[in-house]
């Protein structure tokens, strides 16, 4: 049965198209990006064209003459895809700048005329940067949260104790389904038919990722390596980058596993979390940890296909802290805010480690993810070494498995995981 899951994000999107001539949406494929221009469509007032580059057809007209193609569809006018041909930007900022001119004189409204999707987020975000500054806005968008799942009202985490206190939950699940929800991952396609078959899916989305993206980005010229170096990646979820080991295990020069892992990040299948730099922090380590974005294709692309098994492995901790750290980047995203300004991760030379910090009017607040129930003083131990930063230190808190909502100490809580 195919069910219709309302986006939060799509509030901040109806927000930007009332103040910007122009909003983008990026992201991964098959997240949603163009049901949610569709159901926009469906329920506005005004007439509003559908093109999708994907078409060939219309794909070539806008490469070979992007005037014709913008007077063909004129605004106001979706074009999914359009880092198909990205040349169209510049066109579009022309068509732009003579309507804010005629809206000068005749009190038109030039905002919400083009609506962009593209999927490939750092190369899509630097050519609109180049070209539409000031006329646009940004939102990217990932796959399902489990708040938009359950249909629970959603706001960006932040663990200040008496907000969460005062926070709908999430639905409680044993371990057990709580494995079998990570396995399956948050692609709207996998939640709206229930007859899909998990792996007929993911093969076919890698298939298509193939064919859609890398072939468009580089000359790939060994593909069973790239799809090994994809699943090296997918192993070291949660862990800091190390390209030139991941390089290693795949047999690719530094170099290439460098370009193929800016690909990966470029195409939103795996994003990063900086570490937190502070002046008055010593022995940082510099590196980013790297995060495959859904735990479905992390799952799949691992090997993974039993979540008994899933749970049982030695992947289970990294697994649960990726599923964690999406569900947070998810409730910044979808509220069209930067995660990559407030969430951070320490870590230093000493191997001292905090799982995700978050910074929020020059407060931070720092968080342990752990998939145990029994939470005791030891998992908050590394919490003192922001004292040095010279910041406000808010509610410390240990995300994980426990039944309810309690304190470690008069600053640091335990906090289910049904309350991100």
């Amino acid at each position: 049965m195919s069910k219709f899951f309302e986006r939060t994000i799509s509030t901040k999107f109806k927000e930007l198209s009332e103040n910007f001539p122009v909003v983008l949406i990026t992201g991964p494929r098959q997240v949603g990006k163009t049901t949610l221009l569709r159901d926009f469509i469906d329920n506005n007032e005004r007439k509003i064209t559908f093109v999708t580059l994907d078409n060939l057809n219309d794909r070539s007209l806008a490469l070979e003459n992007p005037e014709l193609f913008l007077r063909t569809y004129e605004p106001p006018v979706v074009i999914d895809e359009f880092q198909y041909a990205p040349d169209l930007l510049s066109y579009i900022k022309i068509k732009i700048d003579e309507m804010r001119y005629e809206a000068l004189k005749n009190g038109t409204d030039p905002n919400g005329q083009y609506f962009l999707t593209g999927s490939q987020v750092f190369q899509t975000m630097e050519k609109v940067g180049e070209s539409l500054a000031g006329r646009v806005g940004i939102l990217n968008l990932y796959s399902l949260s489990e708040r938009e799942i359950e249909k629970i009202e959603d706001n960006k985490f932040l663990p200040k104790i008496e907000d969460i206190k005062n926070k709908k939950n999430t639905k409680r699940y044993s371990t057990s389904k709580l494995y079998e929800k990570i396995l399956n991952g948050g692609y709207p396609e996998l939640w709206k038919n229930q007859n899909l078959n998990r792996n007929d899916f993911f093969n076919e989305y890698i298939k298509t990722y193939m064919e859609r993206d890398i072939r468009q980005l580089i000359n790939l010229k060994d593909e069973l390596k790239f799809i090994r170096f994809i699943q090296s990646v997918a192993a070291r979820t949660g862990q800091v980058t190390n390209i030139d080991d991941i390089s290693s295990d795949v047999g690719v020069s530094n170099n290439t596993g460098n370009e193929w892992f800016s690909i990966l990040v470029n195409t939103g299948i795996v994003m990063l979390l900086q570490p937190y730099y502070n002046n008055n922090l010593s022995r940082i380590i510099k590196s980013p940890k790297l995060y495959m974005t859904d735990t479905g294709l992390a799952c799949y692309l691992t090997g993974y296909m039993d979540a008994m098994v899933l749970e049982r492995s030695m992947y289970n901790g990294a697994i649960f802290e990726t599923y964690v750290v999406n569900e947070i980047v998810r409730s910044y995203a979808n509220q069209g805010l930067d995660p990559s300004k407030y969430l951070y991760y320490y870590r230093d030379k000493d191997k001292k480690e905090i799982d995700i910090l978050i910074e929020d009017n020059k407060t931070i607040y720092p968080i342990e993810i752990k998939k145990n129930s029994k939470i005791d003083k030891d998992a908050i131990k590394n919490f003192d070494v922001l004292k040095a930063t010279g910041f406000e230190i808010g509610n410390g808190s240990v995300i994980c498995m426990a039944e309810k909502i309690m304190p470690l100490d008069e600053k640091n809580y335990i906090i289910p995981i049904e309350y991100i």
